[in-house]
């Protein structure tokens, strides 16, 4: 490698590099990162590709049981809101400290595509002709669901300063923290009770057009989710610093608030259950999910919780995440099934 070049590769940091007025992707210091941009390309969708006949059909006949309609309205109003949340977070936190030309080329793929599954969840309720307000203020309205949205918030409010700087130790590790929070807590444990939701519907042939856009928000998740932890893993790597064991004891406290905040969110869907979902089953579903994602990491961890849905194992394989893009899905781009092979 040149002299230049070799200059050129190292001034291209996670954070604290060079900030310049050109996003120079070459030469590439972060495969991983260019490999997550490609990934979230061939997996491109749009929500109006996917058809809601059945799902019209089904929500206006009877077929559907009240606690079943509930579990629907209820993720559809958590998720509507969480997705502008994520978005907000890139476009008006990340995206300024994060100096790195390939990170930042996946982070604007990722910003359309939080646009894209805020656009799905606009088409379901359109489609289905709920109630816009109900769905759309459940941020107010619904304890359950304000108090994961105001978890989040509160690791956002610092960054959205203007004077925030992540020149110091202090807010260099603010900035961690904020991409835990999003990365591993929001997109990595806040977001999967509503997938096993969702996907309990499409595994019993009820509300498939839903379940399908699920299917493809959850995998456009997993990479953001890979993608994340691939960047707190290469911050921590370049500044070892940082991850202290205050730093470490704080991220354990966050995350086991927010399993605390998940499980009793998973309660409020399901006060009753329904067939193949009970609330006290999310318990340790949430526990064993929020083990996967200390483990990667690099945190121990603390549930020990088993997986109580094996049927998920298919669409969520949790134990083997960090090869979910090996099952590679066909027909994606010019067809609404999804199918693997």
């Amino acid at each position: 490698m040149s002299t230049n070049k070799q200059n050129l590769t190292e001034k291209k940091q996670l954070l604290r590099g060079e900030q310049v007025n050109v996003n120079q992707l070459l030469p590439l210091k972060y495969r991983w990162a260019w490999e997550h941009y490609l990934n979230g390309c061939a997996n491109h969708w749009m929500p109006n590709e996917v058809p809601m006949n059945k799902d019209i059909e089904l929500w206006h006949s009877q077929r559907l049981t009240e606690s079943e309609r509930f579990i629907i309205m209820r993720n559809l109003g958590f998720f509507a809101t969480a997705e502008t949340l994520v978005g907000n977070n890139l476009v008006l936190a990340i995206f300024k400290h994060v100096t790195n030309a390939e990170c930042r080329q996946y982070l604007l793929r990722q910003a359309f595509e939080e646009a894209i599954h805020a656009h799905a969840f606009l088409y379901i309720v359109e489609s289905l002709g709920l109630n816009e307000h109900e769905v759309f203020t459940m941020y107010h309205t619904i304890p359950a669901i304000q108090r994961k949205d105001q978890f989040e918030m509160k690791l956002t409010a610092a960054l959205l300063d203007p004077n925030f700087s992540t020149d110091s130790f202090a807010g260099a590790q603010q900035f961690l923290a904020n991409l835990i929070g999003y990365y591993v807590i929001m997109e990595g444990i806040f977001f999967y009770s509503g997938f096993a939701m969702i996907l309990s519907f499409h595994r019993r042939n009820l509300m498939t057009g839903i379940g399908e856009q699920f299917q493809y928000i959850m995998r456009d998740e997993t990479t953001h989710l890979n993608f994340g932890i691939d960047l707190i893993n290469g911050i921590k790597a370049e500044n070892p610093e940082l991850w202290s064991p205050a730093f470490q004891q704080h991220m354990l406290a966050l995350i086991d608030e927010a399993v605390e905040l998940e499980i009793a969110y998973a309660e409020d869907c399901l006060p009753y259950g329904i067939l193949g979902l009970q609330p006290g089953a999310f318990r340790h579903y949430v526990q064993h999910i929020a083990d996967r994602r200390l483990e990667r990491i690099g945190l121990p961890v603390q549930y020990h919780a088993a997986h109580p849905f094996p049927w998920l194992s298919e669409t969520i394989d949790l134990s083997k995440e960090k090869n979910f893009f090996e099952t590679r899905v066909t027909e994606y781009q010019s067809s609404s099934a999804l199918k693997w092979d």
